[in-house]
């Protein structure tokens, strides 16, 4: 096979992927490049691709707006569509902040456990100290 056939072949691979692209790739690629650095040189893959992951957001925030009962979409709807794509920032500081909440709160349970061994005993008799075996074992487990 000669290189002009392998470019033609290349070529019409290259037309049927920007046939199925859902946006002008020009249009996708004029946008990257804005928000690129100067010295930024995008392949081509990541052009397709990125118009494609595109149409994919547009199909998922009209799947939510299709959920509402209203046969009208207002400004408000598509708002609260988008939030998770405008707000990621704020969502993963939202996360952080709940994972350290939820950590202070299992630290406040085990040192609530450690006094109820210690001070709330049924028996007047030496119990084995079940939690704190019990600790070391979690403990064990989060070290690996």
């Amino acid at each position: 096979m000669s290189e002009e056939e392998n470019f033609e072949q290349t070529e019409e691979f290259i037309d049927e992927d920007e046939e199925k692209l859902p946006f002008a790739k020009a249009e996708v690629v004029r946008l990257m490049k804005e928000n690129l650095d100067d010295d930024k040189m995008i392949r081509e893959r990541v052009k397709v691709e990125m118009n494609k992951f595109l149409g994919e957001v547009l199909k998922n925030v009209c799947k939510q707006l299709n959920d509402y009962p209203y046969t009208t979409i207002e400004y408000e709807m598509l708002k609260e569509s988008t939030y998770p794509y405008t707000n990621i920032e704020r969502i993963n500081q939202e996360k952080e902040r709940i994972l350290l909440h939820l950590e202070a709160i299992k630290a406040d349970c085990n040192a609530l456990a450690m006094d109820v061994q210690k001070t709330l005993k049924l028996k007047d008799v030496v119990e084995e100290d079940s939690f704190a075996n019990f600790s070391a074992d979690i403990e064990e487990e989060e070290e690996e």
